[in-house]
């Protein structure tokens, strides 16, 4: 990701010395369009090399005394290919840190730095209570391994990148104190290609803070679980034990990481799927939630262009609930608005629905991901950053893998063609349509326990086709969405379910879908998938 980060020091007058001093600071964290590097949009999924990436920048000054820094701003956008667009977005980071700056030291100067700080140790007092209280301890004292992967890192072939997962959740009087080890061993070397993260970085701290929310899914109640702030408080709870340099997580410098979100990603999925382990999957299925698909050329004055967006995909079921459609684990980022991108771009948006099939089975089914076509109106070049187009997201206890990313030029059509991925350039004619669809959620629980309604339900919502009804839920379906009398045959049913349970094998308490076997050698399991 072609990321920046801006950050404003707050200041209050020491009572002693009469002299300010700094008591917090405000920071923004920024995705920008281009910084510069190999391709447009700075993610080449080629890259060997952070040089690739674009415009690195230290710890520099973009204000001083209230001023802005002009020569540093300007070797900025020099280096990028949209310079206005990177000068705008930085003046707006900017302004909100120095607003955030402002209101922060108004409340210190209104109440005090003793009373402000003590009221932020405080909420991070609270939620370590909280956590401990209410989440901890629904996992009980144990050890538990599991591990997912990344499938390609755009230099070599798919393959499976591994990141590993031993949770140890420790006992109260354990004299280091109660608290969960996440241990990252078993994780694999670091890629050629960008898809290497730095997690051990600052100790890990923000790779706790990232993966806590998953620990949300464990409270009493969905309505208890937006109740519960992931912050410091979080940490003491945590230890993470790294694998020495050199893997997917401990990467050496100066190795390629603009698709770091593939690794990141998916550590949240081992989290889930390791507690999943421990909790008789009372955790939801997988899901894969963000990838960068997009265009660029020039448009019909010949002005250049670069539009990219982030589309989501379907969260994974739940114990209690169907995984929701088309969600975004960056919630600002969502697919960009037909009429929007018609008037600046030279595409027409010929569909936008949600993708038919695409949620696993299961008793709660997975969320559904998009199904998106754009015809171009002038030659381009499309690119994507996308992971999740062979291994599909897992489902659990018995539910199915959702349907993974997919991206065709001109489906259906004698020139059909797919496009991995992972793709920087892959030249799109006037007139042809690019076919994106984004990956669904994991199914939770047995595809054969869930309501026949729900299924009927389903198909009159497009959400499930009648093949899928038969093959997936077992469900006999009755009369026609045409004569508005769909139904289903409960006897029938019953003993089509029953037929399928007696034939189908044992099977794992993961499902990883059929692209698995692709990148096993043939497998269709993991060891670890099995209790």
């Amino acid at each position: 990701l072609p990321d920046l980060c801006v950050t404003v020091p707050v200041f209050h007058n020491n009572t002693e010395t009469g002299k300010p001093e700094v008591v917090a600071f405000v920071q923004a964290f920024g995705h920008h369009d281009d910084i510069g590097g190999a391709v447009p949009g700075s993610m080449p999924s080629g890259a060997t090399s952070v040089y690739e990436e674009g415009l690195m920048v230290p710890p520099i000054k973009l204000w001083d005394a209230g001023v802005p820094v002009r020569s540093a701003l300007a070797i900025m956008t020099r280096n990028s290919r949209m310079p206005e667009a990177l000068a705008a977005d930085l003046d707006a980071e900017c302004s909100a840190c120095l607003m955030g700056a402002q209101r922060l030291g108004e409340m210190f100067d209104r109440y005090g730095k003793d009373a402000v700080e003590s009221a932020f140790d405080a909420i991070i007092d609270n939620s370590t209570k909280t956590y401990r209280r209410e989440i901890l301890s629904k996992i009980p004292v144990g050890t538990w391994v599991w591990e997912d992967y990344a499938e390609h890192d755009g230099v070599d072939e798919p393959q499976l990148h591994t990141q590993r997962i031993t949770l140890t959740r420790t006992p109260e009087d354990d004299p280091e104190g109660e608290r969960l080890i996440i241990d990252f061993m078993g994780t694999s070397p670091q890629a050629k290609g960008p898809i290497n993260h730095v997690a051990d970085a600052s100790d890990g701290v923000f790779m706790k803070k990232w993966l806590a929310p998953i620990l949300r899914n464990l409270a009493d109640t969905p309505e208890r679980m937006g109740e519960l702030d992931v912050n410091e408080g979080i940490v003491p709870l945590i230890e993470m034990r790294f694998p020495p340099p050199g893997t997917l997580l401990t990467p050496i410098f100066p190795a390629p990481t603009n698709a770091r979100t593939f690794v990141i990603l998916r550590m949240l999925g081992v989290l889930a799927g390791v507690i999943a382990k421990a909790v008789d999957g009372r955790m939801p299925a997988d899901q894969e939630t963000i990838r960068y698909t997009g265009v660029y050329g020039e448009d019909l004055e010949g002005r250049s262009y670069l539009m990219r967006e982030v589309l989501g995909g379907g969260a994974g079921g739940r114990y209690y609930a169907d995984g929701e459609d088309t969600i975004h684990v960056v919630p600002e980022s969502r697919n960009l608005p037909t009429e929007f991108t018609e008037s600046r771009f030279p595409f027409i948006v010929e569909k936008l629905k949600l993708a038919p099939d695409s949620g696993g089975a299961g008793q709660f089914r997975g969320g559904l991901g998009y199904e998106k076509h754009l015809r171009m109106l002038k030659d381009a070049h499309f690119m994507s950053i996308a992971d999740r187009s062979i291994l599909a997201c897992w489902g659990v206890k018995g539910g199915k893998a959702g349907l993974p990313f997919s991206v065709t030029i001109n489906p259906g059509q004698p020139d059909e063609r797919h496009v991995d991925a992972l793709a920087d350039a892959e030249f799109v004619k006037a007139g042809e349509v690019i076919r994106i669809c984004t990956t669904g959620g994991g199914g939770w629980g047995d595809p054969l326990d869930r309501d026949p309604e729900m299924v009927v339900r389903d198909i009159t919502w497009d959400k499930v086709t009648p093949k899928a009804a038969l093959a997936d839920y077992g469900v006999i379906l009755t009369g026609s969405l045409e004569t508005d009398d769909l139904g289903y045959d409960a006897a029938a049913t019953e003993a089509e379910r029953a037929r399928i349970r007696a034939e189908r094998p044992e099977e794992p308490f993961f499902d990883r879908g059929p692209g698995y076997a692709r990148l096993s050698g043939g497998q269709f399991s993991a060891e670890v998938d099995w209790l």
